[in-house]
């Protein structure tokens, strides 16, 4: 069993010192070399006493700085009065040293002015037994021995302490500029994955629709008119896909590409619905009723990609029947994107979807601080209508918005 000692494993380095002064106080010893010649013959080799408690004092001057302190200051007392080696008095600044530079902070704090009170003390007490001017420097000597060596690890303990809340701080920024690009690109990979999904599902809900519908027909030239639509999708489908590959590919990642769809494209957005849902017996009608300006660029891309979305679920999911896209914008107001197409019970979609199409139209409308909502409704006239509707903010700021819960029906 190992036996655990009263204090901590002296640092290396501390011994090494210790070693040293001790060496150095048996050479002056050994010399006759002392700093008080008269008090050295009246008591002989007792300095060497508090040359080795000091020597001790070495020894934890590193780990227990508390216990160190006392030790030095009573093996400095004995020094003086045995004779007084100049390495024992050397080891005993280095303790105080080492008491403010690695004590705690409240032993660390109290050095410094306790040095000073000592050395007005002795300074004082010295002028009042002489009453000489030379007695001064018994007070610049204690000064020298405590103020000076308290006031240096003062100045070098408050750099260390500064350098390391700015190593903190760095290490905190870093954190935090790490944590930022985290979000950045888990934000772009959601943005790329939600245009992707925008670009793409419209066409290949199509294709899925015609093909399937070719599969199902026994009439030739039919067969080749679903065939025309598949490849036009297709088509269509690879131009998206190449422009969104450009956007990729460009420089500047954060802005939508120059191409980017608006408002402005819905007509030839239905024409294309109409002639997918012709099979299906769906009728497409745009009711534009804005009377504001110009829309920002991301507030009408966002439209254009909600309308593309709700579209393709109506092809895939209505009944037969007219789907209504609607639009309003008062002067300086929201605009408001509404999409109603007839609800009904269906065994099955007529392609397969993968309910991502609502997530990403909600995704759109957070980003800008709108409201948006999904679901069926009723309407005045009693009929049962799939709705979706998104109010999207036009102000440069928006506050965020939260929308309603989804129900029922699922997206692309």
């Amino acid at each position: 069993m190992t036996a655990r000692l009263p204090f901590p494993r002296p640092h290396r380095d501390d011994v090494l010192i210790a070693a040293a002064g001790l060496v150095g106080g048996l050479v002056l010893w050994r010399l006759g070399l002392f700093n008080n010649q008269q008090a050295a013959r009246a008591h002989g080799d007792w300095v060497l006493l508090p040359l080795v408690v000091m020597c001790l004092a070495e020894l934890l001057r590193r780990t227990a700085p508390s216990v160190a302190l006392p030790l030095s200051v009573a093996a400095l007392v004995g020094d003086t009065l045995t004779g007084s080696l100049l390495a024992t008095v050397m080891m005993f600044t280095d303790v105080v040293y080492a008491a403010v530079l690695y004590g705690r902070p409240r032993l660390s704090r109290a050095v410094l002015p306790a040095s000073v009170a000592l050395t007005v003390a002795t300074t004082v007490g010295a002028l009042a037994a002489h009453r000489r001017p030379e007695a001064l420097l018994v007070g610049v000597v204690c000064g020298l021995i405590t103020v000076m060596p308290a006031w240096t690890a003062v100045i070098i303990r408050d750099h260390r302490n500064a350098a390391a809340a700015e190593r903190l701080r760095a290490e905190q920024t870093a954190l935090l500029a790490e944590m930022d690009r985290v979000q950045a690109v888990t934000a772009e990979r959601s943005r790329m994955a939600r245009e992707l999904h925008d670009v793409v599902a419209n066409h290949l809900s199509a294709i899925a629709i015609h093909a399937t519908a070719a599969q199902s027909l026994d009439d030739p030239e039919a067969s080749r008119k679903a065939l025309a639509v598949i490849r036009e999708n297709s088509v269509q489908g690879l131009a998206e896909m190449r422009r969104l590959i450009g956007l990729l590919r460009g420089a500047d990642g954060d802005e939508e590409p120059s191409a980017a769809p608006n408002l402005d494209g819905l007509d030839v957005l239905l024409e294309h619905a109409r002639a997918h849902g012709a099979a299906g017996d769906l009728a497409f009608v745009l009711r534009d009723e804005r009377s504001g300006g110009p829309l920002p660029a991301p507030v009408e891309l966002a439209a254009y990609r909600i309308v593309q979305e709700a579209l393709t679920n109506a092809l895939k999911h209505a009944a037969p029947g007219e789907v209504t896209v609607a639009l309003t914008a008062p002067e300086g107001g929201p605009l408001t994107v509404r999409v109603t197409s007839p609800h009904a019970e269906r065994p099955g979609p007529r392609a397969p979807g993968s309910g991502a199409g609502l997530i990403g139209m909600r995704e759109r409308v957070e980003l800008l601080g709108g409201a948006f909502a999904a679901g069926p409704v009723v309407e005045p006239d009693g009929r049962s209508v799939w709705q979706v509707r998104a109010v999207l903010p036009v102000e440069e700021d928006p506050a965020g918005g939260g929308g309603e819960g989804t129900r029922g029906r699922s997206g692309t």
